[in-house]
């Protein structure tokens, strides 16, 4: 699995729907209407997340590699 920023993540979490709610820190939290789940998003600039947390996020948000 190929590494991205949070930044670059969070550009494609809003096309597949979900809403920035709030901005806390570096941490972008996403909600969606249809889903419970909430997704909290680092964002250091342009630094690459960890895989795991990558995995986790995607996992979440019902994403996969692919859509990366």
């Amino acid at each position: 699995m190929k590494s991205i920023s949070g930044k670059k993540l969070c550009k494609i979490l809003e096309k597949s729907g979900w809403i920035l709610t709030r901005i806390k820190g570096s941490h972008h939290i996403y909600t969606r209407e249809d889903i419970s789940t909430i997704i909290v998003i680092p964002v250091h600039g342009n630094k690459d997340l960890p895989i795991g947390t990558l995995k986790g996020i995607l996992k979440d948000a019902d994403l996969t590699e692919d859509d990366i």
